[in-house]
């Protein structure tokens, strides 16, 4: 082993002296690095904070956790930017609840929106970015990734709508079944920042148009489709105001005895370009847009006023109009039907009006109300497009209804399907044991009238008998009388002195 020598000793502190400033440099360099890095970990989360505190005060009152319009403005826009320097994607929804008038009618305006919030709370759950309450019950969100994850996520959301399953809305609202429909724009592939959200609304439309209760991507048709409806929309002004609107009638004949004894009005449009519009086309966008009321009011009224020209000319034709559910929900609807047949002179009873199963199965204050009113004005009342929704044998009997129409959709089918004969003669049975009258709709080959007949059904309509036509036609064939093979018209219509049929 050999000893350290006295110069290698002497040696090391000259080594320290000479290292010590480049160790207090690196040692502060590190402690820079250090407070450098903490700094902007704080400045992160100071501007985290920043953006909760200002989205908590931008965001919706009635929606905890629902931000504002120019809050989710301002979050797109974060989130674009972010796509842009990543190549990243992201879409937006839009949603819209189907029928939420029917829970503020259930609840009250209140309750609405306490259920509103119950809404938006199960939504937030669903989705990871921003949502927005656009209006009412209407709400946007942004879901960052590819078009399949947005589209799980809209698989996801109509979960959100089911009532309370307990507190105090779980009662009131049970058996009220909401959908939603919801409009997707991907972006970029569909414009950009400042389109999405239209986009978005154009696709939620089209899925409205459908029907309801479903998800879809935005298409560019779908731009031009929501051109051509505003431009219907004012033309439908038009017709309201120009008399371009007319009822045309189709006959109903007894099962029995195959004679008319009544007709159905239905709406037509005789546009001045496009030709005879069909009532599939502008009822929806009537109701979508505010005008079923004027609409559907019209209709009531040329239909008393065509009923009492009949009289005069010596046919007392009962006479049977839709409402849809917005009539239904109108306060004054029943006081200005009755007003009308009053000022005609037309029997309650002799006038039928047609509610949709659906519509009638609606267990609201205000429909509740609207039937009790129907009830007591002794007007005939009729359950449409019946087996198509979700009757039970306990809510029809609650209802003022005289009659039950099997849907066509049923007598279509009556002589090849099985099913479809079961089921008809399962209502019609069923009808009758609780003292319902059985009308079937679309009736249109021998065989299926035959078929309904030896079921039991009370009356029948369908292209087999007559189609639609105007007010004049049906009173011409009504003198005449003598069309071959062509049904016709029960004596006791021309009859003051003898009751006439139901």
């Amino acid at each position: 082993m050999h000893d350290l020598s006295t110069s290698s000793l002497t040696a090391w502190p000259w080594l320290a002296l000479f290292a010590m400033p480049w160790l207090v440099a690196a040692g502060g360099a590190w402690l820079a690095y250090r407070y450098a890095r903490r700094l902007r970990q704080m400045a992160t989360h100071r501007d985290a904070l920043r953006r909760e505190l200002a989205d908590a005060a931008a965001g919706d009152p009635a929606a905890p956790g629902v931000l504002s319009r120019e809050a989710f403005a301002e979050r797109l826009n974060e989130v674009a930017d972010r796509a842009d320097r990543a190549g990243g994607q992201f879409s937006l929804l839009y949603l819209d609840l189907d029928g939420f008038g029917a829970v503020n009618d259930a609840v009250g305006h209140r309750r609405g929106d306490e259920f509103l919030r119950e809404v938006a709370t199960r939504i937030r759950r669903q989705v990871d970015g921003p949502v927005c309450r656009i209006a009412g019950d209407e709400f946007a969100m942004i879901v960052e990734g590819d078009a399949a994850q947005a589209r799980e996520v809209a698989r996801r959301l109509p979960a959100c709508m089911a009532p309370p399953a307990d507190g105090p809305l779980a009662g009131r609202l049970a058996g009220t079944a909401l959908s939603c429909s919801i409009g997707i724009a991907h972006y970029p592939e569909h414009g950009g920042r400042s389109l999405l959200l239209a986009n978005a609304v154009l696709a939620m439309r089209s899925v409205k148009l459908a029907g309801g209760g479903d998800f879809a991507d935005y298409e560019p048709q779908m731009g031009r489709d929501a051109r051509e409806e505003m431009a219907l929309l004012a033309d439908l002004r038009v017709a309201l105001e120009r008399g371009q609107l007319s009822l045309f009638y189709q006959p109903k004949v007894d099962a029995r005895t195959l004679q008319i004894t009544a007709a159905e009005a239905l709406l037509r449009w005789d546009h001045p370009e496009r030709g005879m519009v069909g009532p599939a086309r502008f009822i929806p966008l009537a109701e979508r847009h505010g005008l079923i009321g004027a609409l559907g009011g019209w209709a009531l009224e040329q239909a008393c006023r065509q009923a009492a020209a009949w009289r005069e000319q010596g046919l007392r034709m009962r006479v049977a109009v839709n409402l849809s559910a917005h009539q239904l929900r109108q306060d004054a609807m029943v006081d200005g039907l009755v007003d009308s047949l009053k000022r005609h002179g037309i029997p309650p009873g002799r006038f039928t009006v047609e509610i949709t199963e659906s519509v009638a199965m609606e267990d609201t204050r205000i429909t509740r109300d609207a039937f009790d009113r129907l009830r007591q004005a002794g007007l005939h009342v009729s359950i449409d497009d019946f087996g198509t929704g979700y009757s039970s044998l306990a809510s029809l009997r609650r209802l003022p209804a005289a009659e039950l129409k099997i849907d066509r959709a049923f007598v279509c089918d009556l002589e090849t399907s099985h099913d479809a004969r079961t089921i008809c003669e399962a209502i019609v049975h069923m009808a009758h044991t609780i003292g319902l009258r059985v009308v079937a709709e679309g009736v249109e080959t021998a065989g299926q009238r035959d078929l309904l007949v030896a079921i039991g059904c009370d009356e029948l309509q369908g292209y087999l008998f007559a189609r639609p036509m105007s007010a004049q036609a049906l009173a011409q064939w009504a003198a005449m009388d003598d069309a071959p093979e062509a049904p016709e018209f029960s004596p006791s219509l021309f009859d003051p002195t003898r009751p006439t049929d139901l």
